[in-house]
């Protein structure tokens, strides 16, 4: 029974994972057709180059794609989860056949104002990207450098886009000027912001210490109004040299006005530190993305 049931939930999250590189990639090919190649607008990664090649050479960006995609992957099948490099793959195959099959689309779109091309596209395009890093997808290409060095050096993944793609995009902007190179990067930041929120979610969580001499009163209500657990921690006042317990614990943005009510209603006198938490995995928070 168990193993029926552990085959079904792998069922389940294969289905998941095809669906967001499906419609992801829909997503990112209609910033590209619709928005960014009307408007000789680039986009970082693989997709800007294979932008420029199309640029200066005419060759179709689909059939770019696939080409410069080989190498990083022969790399990424070394040095990153296989079944990341197996679902990149897919999703770069898929991102080049629309890419490919799509051209011409932006006839039905017909935006000519370039700033709204660039925002429209990196809105588009991150929510693209941020849907399958969400589901531990990919689309290929740089997807798999910016994992390597989430890998190796905890770099979100939104972050480590933005560094790779500053340099591509440097080097466009002696090719092609100085003005699609700022619309580009106005696209990448609204692009990259976009991927973190929905690979982290919009709700974010928090940390929080909170130093009272009524610390176990506060600890009971806290686990009883959100269900979870907090850990105490020993400290000691460097006025007064006295022991004290302190509470750390780990909420989601929308329970803090909660929680600060609770102090405040036990011990008005608490004092409460609360900071953004990037990633948390474990106990009853789900491990959500690379």
């Amino acid at each position: 029974m168990a193993n029926q049931e552990q085959k079904s939930r792998s069922k389940e999250e294969i289905l998941f994972k095809l669906i967001s590189i499906i419609i992801g990639n829909i997503l990112i090919v209609l910033a590209f057709n619709g928005f960014f190649i009307p408007n000789k607008l680039l986009s970082g990664g693989v997709g800007g180059i294979a932008l420029m090649t199309q640029y200066l050479t005419g060759i179709p960006s689909g059939i770019a794609v696939f080409v410069i995609n080989i190498p990083i992957f022969l790399v990424g099948a070394k040095m990153v989860d296989r079944e990341f490099v197996i679902y990149g793959f897919i999703s770069m195959f898929i991102f080049s056949a629309l890419l490919t099959f799509t051209a011409g689309i932006d006839r039905y779109i017909n935006v000519d104002d370039i700033l709204v091309a660039a925002a429209v596209g990196g809105a588009l395009t991150g929510l693209g990207m941020g849907l399958m890093f969400r589901h531990r997808t990919n689309s290929g290409g740089l997807d798999i450098i910016a994992a390597i060095l989430k890998k190796k050096y905890n770099m979100n993944m939104g972050t480590g886009l933005m560094v790779i793609n500053s340099v591509i995009i440097s080097l466009s902007s002696f090719l092609f000027g100085i003005r699609p190179a700022v619309y580009t990067l106005i696209s990448m930041y609204i692009s990259y912001n976009i991927v973190d929120k929905v690979q982290i979610g919009f709700n974010m969580k928090k940390n929080v210490f909170v130093v009272s001499d009524k610390s176990s009163e506060i600890a009971d209500e806290i686990m009883k109004g959100f269900n979870r657990g907090v850990t105490l921690l020993e400290g000691m006042g460097g006025y007064k040299k006295e022991n004290k317990k302190i509470i750390y614990c780990i909420v989601v943005s929308k329970e803090v006005a909660k929680l600060k009510r609770i102090v405040d209603d036990i011990d008005p006198a608490a004092f409460l530190i609360i900071n953004d938490v990037v990633e948390v995995s474990g106990s009853t928070f789900k491990n959500v993305g690379i």
